[in-house]
Order: structure tokens, then sequence, then C-alpha cells
């Protein structure tokens, strides 16, 4: 049972529109696109990882998996953007309807989000969830997805336009990171399958504090 939604990427608020233009992500605005549920449109990036300079804090970095305590897995206390994106990404393409609420996934996944309002878009990860009666009628199926990530990178996009001007990163430390991977589904009766999967996510990562995430970002060049 499968759900299609529109990526988010368009029609966003002009202040969190303005907040991002300030770090080098509106030149990543492009047309939404039709995609799978849980998954950004499915792209090849051949290109290998590498990541921007700006000055970061010298406190040494906490790298944790994300611990599985509840339904949803919380977020990991991590200060790495690239290393959170992948736990954020894993976490957007796994659930389980067979254990889980519709309404238990929404607030697992609300606990990865920035306490930052102004920069919190909420809407455009909660779009990634299907509605309450879709959600049932997975359960009905006992759905259940879990995930596999490859490889996680800066956008081309994003690095260009941090290297045209580096200190605009600081003045909200949000960064866009591309994670793709593979998730795997399976449902009653031995039905199942797996598909690659591709998402770009924007995280803020301020020096000395653990990383969270701010929104589906829109698409970008790899």
């Amino acid at each position: 049972m499968r759900r299609h939604f529109f990526e988010y990427g368009t029609g966003w608020p002009p202040n969190r529109r303005i907040a991002l233009v300030a770090i080098g992500l509106a030149c990543l605005l492009t047309a939404a696109a039709a995609t799978a549920f849980f998954t950004g449109r499915d792209e090849q990036h051949d290109a290998p990882s590498s990541a921007p300079s700006p000055k970061r804090s010298s406190a040494p970095q906490k790298e944790e998996p994300a611990a599985e305590t509840g339904p949803v897995a919380r977020p990991p206390r991590i200060s790495d953007p690239v290393q959170f994106a992948k736990a954020a990404a894993e976490m957007l393409w796994t659930y389980d309807t067979r254990t889980t609420s519709h309404d238990q996934q929404l607030a697992g996944m609300e606990a990865w989000m920035t306490k930052e309002g102004q920069y919190n878009d909420w809407a455009s990860v909660s779009a990634q969830m299907p509605d309450p009666l879709l959600w049932s009628r997975m359960a009905d199926q006992k759905q259940h997805a879990s995930a596999t990530v490859a490889e996680a990178h800066y956008p081309a996009a994003f690095k260009q336009a941090l290297a045209e001007n580096p200190s605009e990163i600081t003045k909200a430390y949000i960064y866009a990171v591309t994670v793709t991977g593979k998730q795997t589904i399976a449902w009653a009766r031995g039905g199942g399958g797996a598909e690659d999967r591709s998402i770009t996510l924007a995280v803020q990562c301020r020096p000395s504090h653990d990383c969270s995430l701010v929104a589906i970002a829109p698409r970008v060049a790899p």
C-alpha cells in the first residue's frame, strides 16, 4: 500500500524564505515534484561527499546512534550536520504501523525539530506522513519499513552559496544535506519490497549544540 505526495519547496512563508536566503538555501528553490511516501524523489549521486568548512566550535563532537526509546527513534546527540542528517533520514524512512499510532509517529518526528520557531518548518516534515485514514489502512495490512543509509553529502548548490559568502552560515547555522539510501517495506502475508531513496534535509547545528531538523529542503543539484 503506497502513497504519493508533492515534495515541499514552494509557497514558504516570507520570514522562513528570507531566513533560508540568508544562508544560501534560497538558490535551491525549485518546483515541487511528485514522489513516494516518506521519501524524496529517487536520484543518483555519484559525486563523493565533501564538507564546506565554515567556522565551527573547537569543542569535541559527540556522535551517537539514534536511540530507540519509543515508537520513533529519538534524535541523537550529534553536532555534525552530515551525521545528523543520516540519522534523520533513517528516522523518516522507518515506521511500524503494527506498534505505532499516527499520533505517536508525528510526535516522534516532531521531537527532532529545531526549537527556534523562526526556522522550524514542521509543515514540510509532517507532510511526509500519510493522513490518519491511510495510516489505519496501512496498519490493517501490518505495514512497516526499515531503512539503510548509504551516504550523505552537501549539495553542490549549497557548497557554492557557502563559498561565495561563508560568513552567512553564522546567522543560523543551517546546512543542506542530501542523503541517499534504501527503504525496505513489508506487510501482511509476506508482502514486501525495497526501493532506493534520496532526500535533502535542512539541519541546524549551532556550535557547541546538538543538531536539530529544520525542514525537508527543496530539490537541489547533487
